[in-house]
């Protein structure tokens, strides 16, 4: 069935009997690796329900996608490694205008780079895509000439769905926030592990 996080990473992770077709697309949308994200749409259009079970032990009960499902919801986790976050601004330090996002996402689009999440301010504009192959390298070369660019790397992108304080709190243990972002009941977190210091002998 669809558990409420990876088992391979956290402990004391259940399963969710039932999910609606939206929760499930969320779900795949953040992360989820149990249902592929096409799989969801074909089926909700005609109604059809979807019964997710275990490979290994499919006597199991498993959990089962539906149109019209209670909303409430316990905390689920998505985590994506190998991300970059990359932090862009122009070079005249003039405002990020509507012409500078379509020009950026022109070439985030030819550069096949998949924003999992962005954030902009009067100058800046940050985003957070998967590492893959030298696309960052490659886009970072193609915009530099109108924009400045650095980027961090080796990070993780951690997605809460339904999100409570104590497991907020408790996912940014050892975790220095780059980027924090929550719309309604989702919180998105872009993350690095706090550097271990050890003290000279």
């Amino acid at each position: 069935g669809v558990l409420t996080a990876d088992p391979r990473k956290f402990e004391n992770v259940s399963k969710l009997d039932r999910l609606s077709y939206k929760e499930a697309i969320e779900m795949t949308y953040y992360g989820a690796k149990v249902i592929h994200p096409k799989t969801i749409k074909p089926l909700q259009n005609k109604s059809i329900p979807l019964l997710v079970k275990s490979f290994i032990d499919p006597d199991k009960p498993g959990t089962l996608i539906s149109p019209d499902v209670d909303d409430n919801y316990p905390p689920m986790v998505a985590i994506e490694p190998d991300q970059v976050l990359l932090h862009i601004s122009t070079r005249d330090f003039s405002f990020v205008a509507e012409h500078h996002m379509s020009y950026l996402f022109q070439k985030i689009s030819e550069m096949r780079l998949q924003v999992n999440m962005m954030q902009n301010t009067a100058i800046s504009f940050g985003i957070c895509v998967n590492d893959i192959d030298d696309r960052v390298e490659r886009f970072s070369e193609a915009i530099k000439e109108n924009f400045n660019v650095t980027y961090d790397r080796h990070l993780e992108l951690i997605t809460i769905r339904h999100a409570q304080e104590n497991v907020l709190e408790n996912l940014k243990q050892g975790k220095i926030i780059l980027l924090e972002e929550r719309i309604r009941d989702t919180v998105q977190l872009v993350v690095k592990d706090v550097p271990v210091l050890s003290r000279k002998d």
